[in-house]
């Protein structure tokens, strides 16, 4: 690291750091974020000319304590005349957001696709940027450690950068403190910081925020994240050689897809994926035998992840290879068949009543009185909160909304259903390398690909094509949202 100074119009930043493993285009991101230049404006003056963004900075010869020389126009937005027709160019950023249609992209950083498609995935959730708008307010429980305080910080901030830029933003304190809580994100090869997983990387962000996102003023600690992806298994477990059985009841925070030859649509692979087998010491034996794993789940998410299983290890060249085979998914999922018998009785009333509604709207044109009816009793829009249907829907539903700040008048109910909303694609043949991105469906209902820095509207029906079978983006996390109720 080199601390240097920087000089631009008539203002100086002090103590600027320059990561010297990192290409100069880091070092303009940082300035971009101080001065609200863009890196592809910014004359940065040094020793033999201007600081190219490929540069080698052994070869540039930054000293320690020396005072730099920038410039470049800032970005502005044109002021209206008091009186005028008001063009969109000339409205403040957060209301050029709403215009638009989608918040801003994330400049990556040197091999950080993998950390912008997580974050722009998680930040489509409303309840989870209000439960991290309210940690400000809750803040830090004692038993929280200090770089998981900073992370959730850190994640609250860029959430809020992205709603309020219609530019691209450059996550550098996010990423800083990312590395810090888990240095395998910091891992370099000649120099660089390497590619990385997005499912680890998703997980990992997760489990952070499960931990900060709990009230400390709560007994009982609600936790938003669980609320919110929670997955409650009941397992079955059996031993047929002994005749030993038990069960267990497990949380987690993700469905898998297991992919075979036998597998060409993410129904075949979820179901495959509830049943596994595993090897562990049985008393009534006295040694190792095997035994297979049942699981149904009992309590469901607002929000099903799912992560298709496309990368595993391959011994001959000791690095995880990938599965291109390509898995249909549907925009609507029914999970009905993978829940437990308790779990699809209380999921039956709220699904008659979804039925009954559709079967209303299929007669709109006939019955006008109808239509009203409907639309007042059930209306089934993406802005509903919806409870758990593990037999503790009320609890699930007041610590979700207890940190949303939502009341509804009605308990909302899940149906099983979910439709998609987000999905983040790998593109290549390894983990360790290619590239990734995420597709994103918008609150207004179009959907944008977010290419680190660059949002590209997308049709709806070419979303399901990200299923994969050659080189082509193919989806590995696909996140649905509830189809609820109110009862």
């Amino acid at each position: 690291m080199v601390t240097v100074s920087v000089k631009w119009q008539k203002e100086v930043y002090p103590a600027v750091e320059i990561d010297t493993s990192q290409p100069p285009y880091v070092f303009k991101a940082q300035l971009y974020d101080l001065t609200g230049v863009p890196p592809e404006r910014q004359k940065i003056m040094v020793k033999g000319g201007l600081l190219k963004d490929d540069a080698d900075w052994s070869k540039v010869g930054v000293k320690e304590g020396q005072r730099l020389m920038m410039m470049g126009t800032a970005d502005e937005i044109v002021k209206a005349p008091e009186k005028g027709p008001v063009f969109a160019e000339d409205l403040p950023e957060e209301e050029q957001v709403v215009n638009v249609g989608h918040s801003a992209g994330l400049f990556n950083l040197g091999n950080t696709c993998y950390m912008n498609s997580t974050v722009q995935c998680l930040h489509s959730v409303p309840e989870l940027k209000s439960a991290l708008t309210e940690y400000n307010q809750l803040g830090r429980s004692n038993d929280l450690d200090h770089s998981s305080h900073l992370l959730t910080v850190a994640t609250r901030d860029l959430f809020n950068d992205l709603d309020k830029n219609v530019k691209p933003v450059a996550p550098m304190q996010f990423w800083t403190v990312l590395r810090k809580k888990y240095p395998q994100f910091g891992q370099q090869s000649n120099g660089a910081f390497m590619q990385q997983d997005a499912e680890e990387c998703w997980t990992q962000l997760l489990y952070t925020l499960s931990q900060s996102l709990k009230s400390p003023n709560s007994s009982g600690s609600p936790d938003i994240v669980k609320a919110l992806f929670g997955i409650e298994f009941d397992n079955r477990i059996h031993c047929a050689e002994s005749g030993e059985e038990s069960t267990e009841t497990e949380t987690v925070y993700s469905l898998k897809c297991h992919i075979s030859q036998e597998v060409n649509h993410l129904h075949e692979g979820l179901k495959r994926g509830l049943k596994s087998e595993l090897e562990k010491a049985s008393p009534s034996l006295g040694r190792s035998a095997v035994y297979v794993k049942d699981s149904r789940i009992n309590g469901l998410p607002r929000y099903l992840t799912i992560q298709f299983v496309r990368f595993f290890w391959k011994r001959e060249s000791n690095q995880k290879a990938k599965i291109l085979r390509k898995v249909d998914y549907p925009l609507s999922l029914d999970v009905y068949d993978f829940c437990s018998e308790d779990l699809r009785k209380k999921l039956e009333g709220p699904r008659q009543v979804l039925r009954d509604a559709e079967g209303k709207k299929a007669g709109l044109k006939t019955s006008e009185k109808t239509s009203s009816s409907t639309d007042g009793d059930v209306k089934m829009t993406e802005a509903e909160e919806s409870s758990s249907g593990s037999g503790e829907a009320s609890k699930t539903t007041q610590e979700v909304n207890s940190i949303s700040g939502v009341l509804p008048e009605k308990e909302h109910h899940l149906t099983g259903i979910y439709d998609l909303v987000a999905v983040l694609t790998h593109k290549g043949r390894s983990a360790d390398s290619g590239h990734y991105v995420a597709w994103v469906k918008q609150e207004n209902g179009k959907w944008v690909q977010f290419d680190d820095d660059n949002p590209i509207p997308q049709r709806e029906e070419d979303i399901p094509k990200l299923s994969g079978g050659g080189d082509w983006h193919m989806a590995y996390i696909c996140m649905y949202k509830a189809r609820v109720v109110p009862m």
